[in-house]
């Protein structure tokens, strides 16, 4: 019975939080690829590099909440960190690009892409896509990780590491498609001012991750916060070149358009 109740209490606290964080994006991922091969009947075939981007940005997220690297996370800072940086950073951006809104609304019927459509252009929507919103969010949540005991409390309470591995992915997957608008964005925001909101975003994720440096969390080695802080800073700054090279892209590519439009003007005028 000891044994039984031994086995009880590891599941609970090891297996079952992975698993609650893992299904979510397992359904995600077979929604997606339902959605790709109705649209590809209804429609041309929707872009593998799309579908592509997505398995990937998945398998990420898949990687840091369940499994060796999760495991580990429990002990290591360092393995924490590059948990992190997948979930927070790099699956966000890679799921992103996979244009899953787009993809929902090419594959379901008008009537139901037309209530996704108003719920897009409704206030919430809005609200959750601002720049500032999702840095606060994302930028913010990881500074109340990482500055209080909520780091040290989340290893405690299978619920509080629910919530806050949850909110780590929702809120870098908010902040990413607040700044480079892969799909449609009825409340579209300039491209100047999210140029100031993500340098603003990009410095306080360096500064945190040079106070952990010196500062380590509570419980945390600091040889073990040192070596975390840095996968932070420089594994961070490797997401932030390639999510700075999407939106210059857009940039440049939006001036071109414009130009284009005012040279066909002038000739038809």
């Amino acid at each position: 019975m000891t044994h039984l109740n031994q086995s009880d209490a590891s599941f609970a606290a090891e297996i079952f939080p992975q698993l609650v964080l893992a299904i979510p994006f397992v359904f995600v991922l077979v929604l997606y690829g339902i959605a790709a091969m109705a649209s590809g009947r209804k429609h041309t075939q929707w872009p593998v590099y799309r579908t592509v981007c997505w398995v990937l940005g998945v398998l990420l997220a898949i990687l840091s909440v369940a499994g060796p690297l999760a495991d580990r996370a429990h002990s290591d800072f360092s393995a924490h960190m590059i948990s992190h940086l997948f979930l927070g950073m790099l699956a966000p951006l890679l799921m992103a690009l996979g244009y899953p809104v787009t993809l929902m609304l090419r594959s379901l019927s008008v009537p139901l892409a037309r209530r996704v459509s108003k719920v897009l252009r409704s206030r919430i929507s809005q609200i959750l896509t601002n720049p500032i919103f999702a840095s606060f969010l994302n930028i913010g949540g990881l500074w109340l990780v990482y500055t209080t005991d909520l780091y040290s409390l989340m290893h405690e309470s299978i619920l509080l590491h629910l919530i806050v591995h949850f909110h780590v992915f929702l809120a870098g997957y908010l902040f990413t498609v607040s700044i480079v608008y892969f799909d449609p964005i009825p409340h579209r925001i300039p491209f100047i001012s999210r140029a100031i909101v993500l340098v603003a975003a990009l410095a306080g994720h360096g500064i945190l991750s040079k106070y952990i440096y010196a500062n380590p969390p509570a419980g945390v080695p600091a040889a073990q916060a040192e070596l975390g802080s840095m996968i932070m800073y420089y594994g961070g700054d490797a997401v932030d070149i390639l999510l700075i090279f999407l939106f210059c892209l857009q940039w440049y590519r939006s001036g071109v358009n414009w130009k284009w439009q005012e040279l066909k003007h002038r000739n038809h005028a």
